[in-house]
Order: structure tokens, then C-alpha cells, then sequence
């Protein structure tokens, strides 16, 4: 957040439309968006409680309290009825957009295949964190589906994969070449299922592994060591943006007065969905925001 964010802002995450991260925040009717670029500062102040952020593009009737821990950002109600309309739920049978079904390859032995809208493109990839990955078919939804969920059995990879694990592996990426090959090795075992389950009104496509490690700033920056576990009321975060995946910033920070130390902590943004935030430009030491470390599961009282 830079100059003009005079406070009142909801942050509603972390969207990437192109090869740029972007925060959209919303302040009542207002609704504005940052860019970030690697390399420059990023601050904020949380105040209050933290509110659900409503569904659907619609606030909360509850204006409820969630607890600060929650990824989702939603209160059970609003939670449900976002869910009741994503594609993951499978009541849109009838939707006449193409979809294209990818395999996503987030570091050694994580794998996933999923689905998504043809006109998002590789937002959706983006989104996840996706390390590499390639599209392997397209056409109707429901014939989109039927290829993941035979996909998911006969090459017994899941269909999501949790962040936690995609920051343990983030910091030790392999060769560029190591990763296009995991890529293309998931892809052939995917294409000699063709014919065997594969629903006929879905279109293959050829292999064209897509390396992400660029986009993401990931090549060359150092490994994230901690990642923030929640924010608090009057907690800061600030620091520099040197890398970014998914709904994780990677913020390069100086060390604090409780002993966190300085070095790269991940933000992962689905948990500052529902804060009152305030601009903060201080010297990159945060305030009163508890940390875990990555990996290692060991929770941090320290400051950043």
C-alpha cells in the first residue's frame, strides 16, 4: 500500500489477470487495485477484529468475526453459499464455456491435475502457485471433469495440494530442465490414458511445458524461512517484495525486537482478507505478528 491509503480499506487478496501479482481492496462502495512489482516496499497495519468478507462478490449479513487463522476469510454461511457456486461443486452441468484440463507440477512430488475456464487462460495456475505445468485437453465441463477425476485415480495424483507443503519444497527448486522433464513425464503417463476413460468430447492437447519460476521471481531470490501465521490487532507487516506465488508474497524483512530476525517470511494474502488495513511505511521491522516456521511446523512469538 502507498501514498493515498489514508485507511478503511479491506483487502479482498491476491488476483493475477497477467504476469504481475495485484491486491484488489475495497473501502464500502470503493474498489481499488495495486500492482506490485518485485523489489519495492509493502506495508500495512491490521485494526480491529477481522470481519467475514462476504460471498459472491456480496458482504456478510452478519458483518461476522472470523478467527484470524482462517484462510478462507468467511464466516459458515457466506463459506457455504460461495462454495454452492464454484465449479468445484458441480452444479453447473449445463455451463456452455470450454474448459481445459492442466497438469501443475509445485516442486518434487507434487503434483496435481484440475480444471479451469479456457478464457482464464493461466490465471488459475498462477493463482495456485504452479511451479511448471502444461494443459493436456479441452472441452465441455463436465467431460473437463470426468478426465481429472480419471486422471486423479490412474495416476493417483490429488486434486489440491496444501500451501503448506508448495512453501517446504519453494526454496529448493531444481534445474529448470529437472522441472520441465517431471512435467512431460506426467504428461505421457496422462496421454496413454486416452481411450481408456478419457471422455471422447475432450480434445488433447500437445505437450508444451509452461515454467512459472520467472514470473514469480522465484529464480535467484533466497528461501523463505518463516511465514506468518496471523495477523493481530495494531500487528504490522512490512518489507520488500522479492517473490511471489499463488496468494504468497515473499517480503524481505529486518529483524525485530522479539527475536524473529530478519530474512524472507511469507504472507500468505487469504489471511489478510477481512482486516481493516492501514498504510505503513516504517523501516520493514513488523509488530506483534506471530510466525511459524516453514517446514519445520515450530511457531515463533517473534516480531518481523
Amino acid at each position: 500500500m502507498g501514498d493515498g491509503w489514508s485507511g478503511g480499506w479491506w483487502c479482498t487478496g491476491v488476483r493475477w489477470p497477467g504476469e504481475a501479482p495485484e491486491l484488489g481492496w475495497r473501502r464500502g462502495g470503493d474498489r481499488r487495485v495495486s500492482v506490485l512489482a518485485y523489489g519495492t516496499g509493502l506495508g500495512f497495519r491490521a485494526l480491529g477484529e477481522r470481519h467475514c468478507v462476504g460471498a459472491r462478490g456480496n458482504v456478510c449479513p452478519l458483518a461476522a468475526v472470523v478467527p484470524g487463522r482462517s484462510t478462507g476469510g468467511r464466516c459458515a454461511e457466506c463459506a457455504r453459499l460461495d462454495r454452492a457456486h464454484s465449479v468445484a461443486a458441480d452444479t453447473l452441468a449445463d455451463d456452455p464455456r470450454t474448459y481445459r484440463v492442466y497438469l501443475a507440477w509445485f516442486g518434487p512430488g507434487l503434483v496435481k491435475v484440475g480444471i479451469t475456464g479456457e478464457e482464464r487462460g493461466a490465471a488459475r495456475l498462477r493463482e495456485q502457485g504452479a511451479v511448471a505445468f502444461t494443459w493436456l485437453g479441452r472441452g465441455p465441463l463436465m467431460a473437463a471433469r470426468r478426465t481429472e477425476e480419471v486422471l486423479r485415480a490412474a495416476l493417483g495424483v490429488p486434486d489440491r495440494i496444501p500451501y503448506a507443503g508448495k512453501r517446504a519444497v519453494r526454496g529448493r527448486l531444481p534445474a529448470a530442465g529437472e522441472r520441465a522433464e517431471a512435467v512431460a513425464e506426467l504428461y505421457g503417463r496422462a496421454a496413454a490414458l486416452e481411450g481408456r476413460g478419457w471422455p471422447d468430447s475432450l480434445e488433447r492437447l500437445p505437450l508444451e511445458v509452461v515454467d512459472q519460476v520467472k514470473v514469480f521471481g522465484l529464480s535467484g531470490t533466497p528461501a523463505p524461512i518463516r511465514s506468518v501465521r496471523e495477523l493481530v490487532d495494531g500487528g504490522v507487516v512490512a518489507g520488500r517484495l522479492v517473490a511471489a506465488a499463488g496468494p504468497d508474497l515473499h517480503l524481505a524483512v529486518t529483524g525485530g525486537g522479539g527475536g524473529g530476525g530478519g530474512g524472507v517470511v511469507v504472507l500468505d494474502t487469504r489471511l489478510i482478507t477481512g482486516w481493516d488495513l492501514t498504510a505503513e511505511t516504517g523501516n520493514g521491522v513488523g509488530v506483534g505478528v506471530p510466525l511459524i516456521d516453514i517446514g519445520g511446523g515450530g511457531v515463533q512469538g517473534g516480531l518481523f
